[in-house]
C-alpha cells in the first residue's frame, strides 16, 4: 500500500526526470535502446503524448504516457503497420505507453494506480478501447488488469513485448468489481490531482445534472437554487405558461394524494389532438429515458446490432452497451462537416451494417445540428426493411414541429419517434414524454407499461402545456435570440476559443490546445456557482476540450460569461512556465 501518493498530469519540471528515468530503465537496465551520452531517452511522440506522474512529496515515483487518437499516430506503428494491427484504425483507441516506476517503488501499488489513473483519464475523454505493449515478463500484471493479448509479439532491443488490448467499459467494470474495495481505501490516501473523478458513477454513466448536488439532493436547502446557474442540463430557461401553473396550483393537495388516470388517457387524447395522430399510435412514459429503457429492453438483446451517432446523447450508449450489452457501432460525425449528418455516407453505413436499430437525435444533442426531415425520409426509405429507426425529437420545437417524422412513425413499422415534454415545454421536473409508432408496436409497448406511468401533477401540467402553443412558439423564438447573444459574448473570450452555435437551446465552446482542459474549466466555473457540461466522456472527437452550455435568461447568461472568463484567467499558465516548458507539456494541455 502507498499512502500520500500524488497522481497528477506532468508539469514542465517532470519532463527532464521522465527522460532520465526512461534512459535508466530502457537503455541501461533493460537494453531496449542504446545508451545515450546525454543520459536521457526521448521519443518521437514526446511532443504530443500526455504524461501522468505518481509522486510522494518531492520524490517522483513513476509515470505512464498516453497517446490519444486525435494525434493520428501511435507508438506501436514503429513496429506494426495498420494492416497488421487493424485496431489501430479505431477512432476511439488510446495507446498506453511506457508505464515506468522507480526500482525502489516497484513492489508498491504505484504501478497499478498509474494504470488505473490512465484508465480513468481515457474513459472521461470518450475512449472506448486501449492498446498497450506489455513486457512479456510482466504479462500477468496486465492480464490481472483485464488486458488481453491480440496475438502479436514485438521485439525491441533485448526486450520482448506482447501487444494487448481491452475495452474501456470492461476494464472499468473489472477494476471496480475486483479492486473496488482497495480503490475505495486508496481514495482517501491518494492526492488525486487529475482533472477526472477518482471513480466512475455506480451505473457507469455520466448523466449530467451535477448542479443539483450544489442545491442538495436531500431537498433541505432548496433556497440554494437561487444562486446556482444550472447550465449543465438542458432545462428550459423560461417557466411553463400561466395555464400550467394554474393547473398545478388549483388544488395541489388533491393532485398530490390522488392516483392519476391509470393509462394517462386524457394526456394521450390531448397529444393525439394536438399532433393530429391516432391515439392507438401513442405510448407515454415518465420522460424519454423511461421510454428508451422500456422500448430498447423489449426490442434488443446482446446479439442486436445498433448504430449510434457520434457525438450523440450518452444515454443511448449507456442503455445499448452497458445495460443490454448490444453490439454497438458509431457513425462518426465530423467537425469539418459542421457535425452534420452526411446522408449518403449514413445510407451506405446502414445498408452495409446489418443493423437492428439506428438512433438519430434530431436536433442532435450535444452538437445541436438538425437533419432536414426530407433527408431522413429518404434515408429511411432506402434502408433495409429489417432496420428500425428511433428518432428522438426532444429539441424539435426549436426548429419547428413541421420537421417531425411522427406521421411516418404512425404508419411505418420501421420508425419510432420519441418526443419529450421536458426540455421544449419547461416541464423537466414533471417527467412526461410520448412516443409514436405504428399501432401494433405502440400496443406492445403499452402492454409493457405499468399502470399510472405518469404522475397526476405531470399529466395536468402536460395537458395544459399542449393547449398553449402560442406561448411556447414565442419562447422558442426568444431562445434563438438569447443563444446568439450568449455566443457573441463567449466568442470574445479569446481568438483561440471557438463557439459552435446550432439550432437548439445550447451551444458548445471549444478550448484551444495548450490551455486548460474542459474538465478544469467546468470545475473552476463551479467555484462561481455556474455549472456547465464537459462533453469529453461522450466522444473522443471532443479531445477533452469542449464544454456544452445551456441557454439561460439574460442575467444568468451574463453570469456564465463572467464565470467562464474568470476561470480561464485563473487557469492560464504562468507566462514564465510557458516560455520554459517543453512542447510536450504544452501539447498535453493539462499541466496542473
Amino acid at each position: 500500500m502507498v499512502c500520500d501518493l500524488q497522481l497528477r498530469t506532468a508539469t514542465p519540471e517532470d519532463l527532464e526526470w521522465i527522460h532520465e528515468l526512461r534512459h535508466r530503465v530502457y537503455a541501461q537496465e533493460l537494453g531496449q535502446h542504446a545508451p545515450d551520452p546525454s543520459g536521457q531517452l526521448r521519443d518521437g511522440l514526446d511532443g504530443d503524448n500526455v504524461y501522468l506522474v505518481a509522486a510522494r512529496g518531492a520524490a517522483r515515483i513513476g509515470f505512464v504516457s498516453l497517446t490519444p487518437p486525435w494525434l493520428g499516430r501511435y507508438g506501436l506503428e514503429k513496429y506494426l503497420m495498420r494492416d497488421e494491427l487493424p485496431l489501430l484504425a479505431d477512432d476511439d483507441l488510446f495507446e498506453v505507453r511506457v508505464l515506468t516506476v522507480e526500482p525502489s517503488w516497484r513492489a508498491t501499488a504505484a504501478a497499478p494506480l498509474l494504470m488505473y489513473a490512465a484508465l480513468r483519464w481515457i474513459a472521461v475523454r470518450g475512449g472506448r478501447r486501449v492498446v498497450a505493449m506489455g513486457r512479456s515478463e510482466l504479462l500477468d500484471m496486465y492480464l490481472a488488469a483485464g488486458l488481453r493479448p491480440v496475438g502479436r509479439t514485438v521485439h525491441s532491443g533485448a526486450v520482448t513485448f506482447e501487444v494487448l488490448t481491452g475495452s474501456v467499459t470492461e476494464l472499468t467494470r473489472l477494476a471496480m468489481d475486483r479492486y473496488g474495495t482497495t480503490l475505495e481505501r486508496l481514495r482517501s490516501a491518494v492526492d488525486w490531482r487529475l482533472d477526472v473523478a477518482f471513480a466512475p458513477r455506480p451505473d457507469g454513466c455520466e448523466h449530467g445534472g451535477a448542479s443539483f448536488t450544489a442545491i442538495g439532493t436531500d431537498f433541505r436547502n432548496l433556497h440554494r437554487r437561487q444562486r446556482i446557474v444550472a447550465a449543465d442540463v438542458l432545462d428550459a430557461w423560461f417557466p411553463p405558461p400561466p395555464g400550467v401553473r394554474a393547473a398545478l396550483a388549483e388544488d395541489p393537495a388533491w393532485a398530490a394524494r390522488t392516483s392519476p388516470p391509470t393509462g394517462a388517457e386524457g394526456l394521450l387524447a390531448e397529444i393525439a389532438t394536438v399532433r393530429a395522430l391516432p391515439t392507438e399510435t401513442l405510448a407515454v412514459g415518465a420522460g424519454s429515458s423511461d421510454l428508451i429503457f422500456r422500448a430498447f429492453g423489449q426490442w434488443l438483446t446482446p446479439e442486436s446490432r445498433v448504430l449510434l451517432m457520434d457525438p450523440g446523447y450518452g444515454e443511448y450508449a449507456h442503455v445499448t452497451e452497458k445495460v443490454i450489452g448490444c453490439r454497438v457501432d458509431r457513425f462518426r460525425l465530423r467537425r469539418e462537416d459542421g457535425w452534420r449528418i452526411d446522408p449518403d455516407r449514413l445510407s451506405d453505413a446502414v445498408r452495409s451494417g446489418g443493423y437492428d436499430l439506428v438512433v438519430v437525435v434530431n436536433p442532435n444533442n450535444p452538437t445541436g445540428r438538425h437533419a432536414p426531415v426530407a433527408e431522413l425520409r429518404s434515408l429511411i426509405a432506402a434502408a433495409p426493411a429489417r432496420t428500425r429507426w428511433w428518432i428522438d425529437e426532444a429539441y424539435l420545437g426549436y426548429v419547428g414541429l413541421t420537421e417531425s417524422l411522427a406521421d411516418l412513425a404512425a404508419s411505418d413499422p420501421r420508425v419510432v419517434v420519441c418526443s419529450s415534454l421536458s426540455k421544449m415545454y419547461a416541464l423537466s421536473g414533471m417527467r412526461a414524454a410520448y412516443l409514436v409508432a405504428e399501432p401494433a408496436t405502440a400496443a406492445l409497448l403499452r402492454r409493457w407499461t405499468p399502470p399510472w406511468p405518469v404522475s397526476l401533477p405531470a399529466q395536468l401540467a402536460a395537458v395544459a402545456a399542449l393547449r398553449d402553443p402560442a406561448y411556447y412558439t414565442d419562447r422558442w423564438l426568444r431562445t434563438h435570440v438569447l443563444r446568439r447573444q450568449l455566443a457573441a459574448k463567449l466568442a470574445g473570450l479569446g481568438e483561440n476559443v471557438i463557439v459552435e452555435e446550432a439550432v437548439a437551446n445550447f451551444l458548445t465552446v471549444n478550448l484551444p490546445t495548450g490551455g486548460p482542459s474542459a474538465a478544469q474549466v467546468v470545475n473552476e466555473c463551479r467555484r462561481h456557482d455556474v455549472y456547465l457540461r464537459d462533453l469529453s466522456p461522450l466522444s473522443s472527437r471532443y479531445q477533452g476540450r469542449s464544454v456544452r452550455i445551456a441557454v439561460k435568461d439574460t442575467a444568468e447568461n451574463a453570469r456564465i460569461v463572467a464565470a467562464f472568463h474568470a476561470s480561464l484567467d485563473e487557469l492560464r499558465p504562468d507566462p514564465v512556465s510557458l516560455v520554459s516548458a517543453p512542447r510536450s507539456v504544452l501539447a498535453a494541455g493539462s499541466a496542473l
